[in-house]
Order: C-alpha cells, then structure tokens, then sequence
C-alpha cells in the first residue's frame, strides 16, 4: 500500500515564507468600524495565535484592540515581513509604493487594483511590475487572503470566529466564495492551508501548490480554478507532487470549446480547452473532479493516512436495496468491487443470517440479532480480502438512532484491525450526523456524502493508486533525421500542406499512407493508374480545397482504366487538372489522428472513430506530448466504442499494436514539429488485420492558421 510522504523536503526557507510564515505583520486599514474588512481581518488575526508582531495601520487610531495603532507603514518600529492592504484602489498604489520603499517584504491586497479611467496603463500591471521588480510575493489583487492554521495566521478579509482545526488539506482558490464553502462549512475538512488567490498578480496557484509541497503536514492538495497563469510552474508544481506522492485534485471552471470556430480541422473543432486540460491532468495523475461535493467527497478520502490497495472496493449494507441502488451507480461510474476469496465467502457464509448471500457488496441485516457481531465480522472479513483496495460501510447515518451508534463503533474497531482505508457512506447528502462524522474520523474512517459523489472519489483514489504505479511517461526520441527539413517547410507557409506533401510528412515519420501519384493530364493519369494497379481514389489537389469530400472531389473504387479516366475528367473540369490518384487502401473500421497545439501547454495528440461520424460521435481521446506506447495503449482503450477493434460478428481483430505505433508516432512528429503546426488530422485512418493506414490528412500551419483567423 503507498505510504504517504511527509518528511521535511528543504531546509532553506521557502520564498513564500514572508507572506505565508512571517514574523510581522501590518493592518493597512484596520478599522473598529464593525462589519468592514479593515475590521474583519483585524478579528481574524488577533485571536488566531499568531506569535509575531502586529501592527494596525491608521491615522484616525491611537490603538486598536490593545494594539498601537501607527499612522503609516513608514511610521512602524520595524521594516515587516507582511504588510495586508485593506484599502481603497485610489490609494492602492501610493501604499503599495511605501511598502516597497520601508522594506516590506510579501503583500496581501484585498481591492481589485481598478481604477476607472486607466489607458496607458492599468493599475493592476503596474503594481504587479513593481513587485516583481522588488522581488516580493503577493496574494490577490481581488482576493480574500489566507488561512495558515499551522503558522498560525488569519490574513482574511472575512470574519470567522471559529477556530480551523489543522490538518493536511491544502485548499487554492481562485474563487474567494468556493474557497469559504469548504472551509467554513464542514469539520471533515481540516486544513494547514487555505488560499484565496484572487488576480494572481505575481503569486499563482503554482507558487502556493510548492510551497505546500515543502510542509510536511500536507496530504492532499485541492485547487479550484478558472485558468492556469503559470504552465511551466504548474506543471512542476504536479511533477514535485508525483514525486512527494501528494495526490492534487482540480476543480477547473470555465471550461469551454471557445475558439472552436477558427478551426480548419475536425481536431480542432472537437478539441476544445476541456480537453486539453483534461489531457494535461491524465499526464500528471491530477484529479479531475465537476462539483464541489465531488471535491468535498475526494479530498476526505485523500486526506486519510491511508492509500488504497491493490484491488477493488468491497462493501457492507444493511439494505437490500441499497445494495441494489450502489451496485447501479458504481457500474455508470466504472468503481470495480473487489473479487472476493473463497475464504472471505466462508466467513461470510458462517457469519450471516439464513437467506443472506455471501457476495460483494454484502447485504449483512438479517434479524438484526448480534448485528454488531455479524456487522464487524463480515466487514473484517471484506477487509482482510486480498483483493480489497477500499472497504465501504454504507448507512444513512443519523444520530438519532442508537443502531447508528453500533454502527460507528463497529467502523471504529475494524479500523484499528487494517491499514487499509475505511469508508462510511450515506446516500443522501444532507447533513445531520455531524458527531459521528467528527469521532469516526478522528479514528481514520472518512464519512462521504451522497452515492454519486462518494463512488467518484473512491474511483479517484483507485486511480490516483494505479498512477503512482506507473512509470512516468518516457522521455520523446531522439529527433527525427527529416525534422529539420520539415520544419523549413512549415515555418513561413501561410497555405495548409498539399495532401501529397502531407503524405511526405507522414511517411517520414512512419505513419503508412497509400501509394499515391500526383497527375495533371489524362495521358499522366492513365500512366499512374497503370502503375499503382486498381481499385484506385481519385481526389482533388487543386490547392486551398480543405474538405475534398464536401464538394464531390473525392472518387473512390475506380476498377479500371475507364473509371479511371471518367473521374479524371469530371475532377479536371470542375475543380482543376491537378489530381492526386492513389492505391484503394482497405480497413474494417475508420479511426482518426489529429495534433493540437495549446498555446499554454503545448502539443496534444489526439484519437478517435473517425470518418464521417467523428464530429457526430466525439469519442475521442487526447493524449499530451510525448506518448509512448503505454499512454496510446491507455488513450485507445478508453475511447467508449474500443470494442470495435477487437472484432464484432466473427470479423477478425485489428492490429492494435500497430495503431498504437501510429499514435507515438504522431507524437513523435508533434514533438518534433508541434511548435510550427496549428492542426493536424488524419482521417480517415483504415485500421485492419493487416495494419493501419492514413488515407487523408489536412495539416495547417501556425501561419496559415493565423491568416485564416485574421481574415475569417
């Protein structure tokens, strides 16, 4: 089972140290006015137990709750680490200057840095240039602060009285409300950090996952995000959380396919910035979540000291219709249960009541007489499974019934038996088992709400196991001998790759294509189709024609020579001479390739069915840069209609290893080239038997597709 670790990782002091862990901190606007933030924060921080020094900053003061109140940062005694801003934005600017110039060393700034009015510059670009010329971290602007429980400190602009147990849950928000959801409203959730992060002037999301990764205490990390100001910190940001085995879990907002419409390539038009991201988050083992329950539900799981086993989850009711409703939903969302032993079906079978099956999940209410005995036997049977990774209690808890109660205690003491996680369930979310919740997960036993919910973070935990065990991705080939060249082509072209010239590009990279020929006359046409052999396709290659098929310049299944020449003509007159003839390729079941380049993250690959259907069907799957061949294994058995490839109704199987070399191919190219190419599509690709070949393809360079966008 995957241990957690929690070792001290760095002994110099971390650079978000003076925002996060300073020895001083200044009020700029603290106030007595009730119900204002210079009031609230002043609130927050005084009873948190910070040890440092506080300053409350205000010239209508001679002293604020018991201590001395100075009219500006340059009337302080000392130069602090902290200085929070709790000022208006006509005044931002002038503070933001003196804190600077007395020596301050981090920022946390409330205000939205607006000023209406602003044209040369905007008031938030400059402030954000002098700090980083001065080299000092800042949280916000448009923030609402932070919580360091472990410091401790409260530089929050809303007032909480209560205290916030500590704990190994780091929550980063760009959501200041989503942020106060979870940490006010449910005591399951015990943090050593909590960040609003607001504008993210010059401190991201990134900077607050390292410095998180330093802390011993952290177990999970949780971000809620509407975009990703820093890809290169973030990304190793979640390379420092792979190697600390520190799972992150993402709420991403905002998703959307906008842009979509500049597209020239189905790729482009299926692949929007949910999937990028969602691609991004797979190379990095990131857990993907929709809601906040969802999020809620996986940081409990996560934030246990225990990880799951190999295996599946193994679960006890005390319904038979319950069994019936968490069997269902696991099914829609792929929870395996454990496949459980002979010997655990004899104690069950010994253990439960006349009439009660010993199978997984287990139905263990019978006559309800000794339940704690049968209950805690069979539930330590499941436990003991070789083959359990999660053990799950479900029970609506309520703390009004004392057969609750007897429930607890039997989670309680199977808990201490097993180093495996222990799961209480309830299948209806609201929340009225509060005490049991609290005492169960003082004893390592996490209580998730709501089925949907609660199966889905039992998934992300089994994944987020199969992750850790697996290598990380291999590092890209050593670049292609013909890249060079490519990129020669690629760089200035402002038209999309001819397909014969796409043709070269792939085949150079390894990817089959048809035998093909370029013609423009008759007499070369009869020359070619003599030499490649029938059947044949006939296809435009008059140049700017994207979509052949749209406009009748595709001919397929020319049998002879005959054939051969009636297309040639009707391609001749209607759309031009030029016409590329190529060999009649042949495959059971169409597939498509396509590249897309991200302008954050880079290049992605993408698979899928492809032909006519791919922008009906959008079962497709993408896969960042680089991909070997376990990744494109993976990314090709999750697309939803994979069954296919293995041959329905006595067909015979395709070559899978073949398509699977065809998508680390692609990424070899992407790779190589991705910087220069704006969209790439292969489809259809034929996929048989007997191999893989591309039959079309449409490659758009950066410069065409920035000339296409400037005059769409």
């Amino acid at each position: 089972m995957q241990q957690i670790n929690r070792e001290p990782q760095d002994t110099l002091p971390h650079r978000l140290q003076p925002l996060l862990a300073p020895r001083s901190v200044a009020l700029v606007g603290a106030s007595r006015k009730r119900n204002s933030v210079g009031n609230d924060m002043m609130r927050n921080l005084i009873p948190s137990g910070y040890p440092g020094a506080i300053y409350p900053v205000n010239p209508s003061y001679d002293q604020l709750y018991g201590h001395a109140c100075y009219p500006s940062l340059s009337a302080l005694p000392e130069a602090v680490d902290l200085a929070v801003l709790s000022v208006p934005n006509r005044v931002l600017e002038r503070v933001v200057d003196e804190a600077l110039a007395v020596g301050v060393k981090a920022l946390v700034i409330f205000a939205s840095a607006e000023l209406e009015g602003d044209t040369d510059s905007l008031l938030r670009d400059r402030i954000a240039a002098k700090a980083r010329a001065a080299g000092i971290p800042v949280c916000g602007a448009n923030c609402m602060g932070f919580f360091n429980p472990e410091h401790p400190l409260r530089a929050f602009s809303a007032f909480h009285p209560d205290p916030i147990e500590l704990g190994g849950l780091t929550y980063i928000a760009q959501s200041g409300s989503l942020l106060q959801a979870l940490l006010f409203n449910d005591e399951r959730l015990k943090f050593n950090l909590a960040v609003s992060t607001g504008q993210e002037l010059v401190t991201s999301a990134a900077d607050f996952m390292d410095y998180a990764l330093d802390q011993p205490s952290t177990r999970v990390i949780a971000l809620v995000l509407e975009t990703i100001r820093d890809p290169q910190a973030f990304i190793a940001a979640l390379e420092k959380a792979r190697a600390r085995a520190v799972p992150v879990i993402v709420l991403k907002l905002g998703r959307t396919e906008a842009g979509a419409h500049f597209a020239l390539s189905h790729t482009g038009a299926i692949a929007g910035n949910a999937e990028v991201y969602e691609a991004l988050f797979r190379r990095h083992g990131v857990i993907s979540v929709r809601d906040l329950n969802e999020l809620a539900a996986t940081a409990i799981l996560l934030g246990t000291a225990r990880r799951a086993a190999p295996g599946g989850l193994a679960a006890i009711l005390d319904s038979g219709g319950e069994r019936e409703l968490i069997v269902d939903c696991a099914s829609d969302l792929g929870v395996p249960f454990a496949s459980i032993s002979a010997e655990t079906t004899e104690v069950l079978q010994k253990t439960l009541d006349s009439g009660l099956t010993p199978v997984n999940p287990v139905d263990a209410w019978g006559t309800g007489k000794d339940f704690e005995m049968v209950f805690e036997t069979c539930l330590t049977a499941l436990m003991q499974d070789a083959d359990t990774a999660i053990g799950m209690f479900v029970a609506d808890l309520s703390e009004e019934l004392d057969l609750h109660a007897g429930y607890v205690d039997v989670c309680q003491a199977v808990a201490r038996a097993t180093d495996k996680p222990l799961v209480v369930m309830t299948n209806y979310s609201a929340w009225s088992h509060r005490k049991h919740a609290v005492r169960l997960a003082r004893s390592g036993v996490a209580v998730l709400d709501g089925t949907a919910a609660s199966l889905r973070a039992v998934r992300h935990a089994l994944e987020y196991r199969d992750f850790l065990a697996r290598p990380a991705a291999k590092a890209q080939l050593a670049e292609n001998p013909r890249a060079s060249h490519w990129r020669a082509v690629l760089a200035n072209r402002i038209t999309p790759l001819t397909e014969d010239e796409g043709y070269a590009l792939l085949s150079d990279y390894g990817i089959a294509v048809p035998q093909h020929r370029i013609v423009e006359s008759r007499v070369a046409a009869r020359e070619a189709g003599l030499e490649l052999g029938f059947p044949l396709v006939a296809k435009t290659a008059a140049p700017g024609i994207l979509h052949k098929s749209d406009i009748g310049g595709v001919k397929l299944g020319l049998k002879d020579e005959a054939a051969l020449l009636a297309a040639y003509d009707d391609l001749a007159t209607r759309l031009g001479p030029r016409v590329l003839l190529s060999a009649m390729a042949s495959g059971q079941v169409e597939m498509a390739f396509g590249l897309v380049r991200d302008p954050q993250f880079g290049s992605f690959v993408m698979v899928a069915f492809g032909g006519i259907w791919i922008e009906v069907l959008k079962d497709s799957q993408l896969a960042m840069v680089p991909v070997d061949s376990d990744v494109a294994a993976r990314r090709i058995a999750d697309l939803k209609m994979a069954r296919v490839l293995d041959g329905l109704r006595g067909a015979a199987p395709c070559d899978r290893a073949a398509l699977i070399d065809t998508y680390v191919r692609l990424g070899a190219l992407a790779a190589d080239l991705g910087d220069l190419i704006a969209e790439l599509d292969m489809n259809p690709v034929l996929v048989g038997p007997g191999g893989v070949v591309a039959v079309d393809s449409l490659i758009v360079p950066v410069a065409a597709h920035e000339r296409s966008a400037t005059h769409d």
